[in-house]
């Protein structure tokens, strides 16, 4: 194995990997957001909005990542007669499809919590938004870390995905060195160490997380 190769190539590889980090931040930022609306809206007793919501969430569950990213980068510009940046169609299309699988979360999350919950927040005259906002979802939420940690760990290596549209992230990155250097088994190697601190990374801080709440329980 070629260590020079591996050492010389590593600042680029960082720097994709920094784009791979962004990326998944951006998408699960905005996923997290889009996740917690669809839950609530598919809770809430609306027959249109659960209907829309789900079939939201079946759509972007049912097909691949890869499938979404291509209709945003290539069939959504046909429609609305503008090319999209890249950077804009990989967070577009990792936050949707993060947004599907957080809504189920919270949905999971949300219906954990005892239902007298919310009978309580409204005998005290609460809304229900209130009651949700205020009550429910506060203890849902220490539900649904470690679900939430996986789909940050997953999403990190999903957006391996957008390299197809020429991003560069980690994996393009990789791609891009091995045709100059055709060292592919150096460079692969070192993309999967990168890959795995990082989601190494991410399964510690939610372990940290988890262990604060329950201190904060017991508190």
């Amino acid at each position: 194995m070629n260590v020079d190769l591996i050492v010389n190539s590593l600042p680029l590889l960082l720097m994709g990997a920094g784009v791979t980090i962004k990326i998944t931040a951006m998408s699960v930022g905005l996923g997290f957001i889009l996740g917690l609306i669809v839950s609530v809206c598919r809770l809430s007793g609306n027959k249109i909005l659960n209907a829309v919501c789900v079939c939201y969430v079946n759509i972007i569950r049912g097909t691949p990542i890869l499938v979404q990213i291509f209709l945003i980068y290539f069939a959504l510009p046909r429609i609305i007669g503008q090319q999209i940046n890249p950077f804009v169609a990989a967070v577009s299309a990792c936050s949707i499809n993060s947004g599907a699988y957080v809504s189920e979360i919270f949905r999971a999350g949300i219906q954990s919590v005892d239902k007298g919950q919310m009978e309580a927040g409204r005998s005290l005259g609460l809304s229900w938004m209130q009651t949700m906002l205020y009550i429910i979802l506060p203890q849902a939420f220490k539900h649904v870390i470690p679900p939430l940690g996986n789909e940050f760990i997953s999403m990190t290596k999903e957006t391996s995905q957008v390299s197809v549209i020429g991003f560069e992230e980690l994996t393009r990155r990789g791609q891009l060195i091995i045709s100059k250097t055709y060292g592919a088994l150096e460079i692969w190697v070192s993309v999967a160490v990168i890959y795995l601190i990082m989601t190494l990374g991410i399964a510690r801080l939610v372990t940290y997380l988890e262990r604060r709440f329950a201190v904060d329980d017991r508190n």
